[in-house]
């Protein structure tokens, strides 16, 4: 899945992103790149994602999040057939919060 969209342009995407030091840093740059449309979207997907973790379901996330079932279940296929990309950050921000 993830040789599909590895590029050199992805590279650099990454590698930019990679040198973000604050959330103050993520606003600025993700504003600058993204729509806020498309920001919203990805907010939204990590929320969803986050609630599936915390075994939220389908009818309370709908709730809480207005986001349809759809794409409730595209984000649970991520948690569960994807790249672990998901766990990789729930794991991090997990150590992280414990620490701060």
């Amino acid at each position: 899945m993830i040789d599909k969209i590895k590029s050199e342009s992805m590279d650099l995407l990454f590698e930019a992103v990679l040198t973000l030091e604050s959330v103050d840093d993520c606003y600025r740059f993700f504003d600058d790149l993204c729509t806020s449309i498309e920001l919203k979207a990805f907010a939204q997907r990590l929320h969803v994602a986050k609630l599936l973790d915390e075994h939220k379901v389908y009818n309370s996330i709908v709730d809480e999040t207005g986001v349809s079932t759809a794409t409730i279940s595209r984000v649970q296929r991520s948690l569960k057939d994807g790249n672990d990309g998901y766990n990789i950050v729930f794991d991090r921000l997990r150590k992280l919060r414990k620490i701060k």
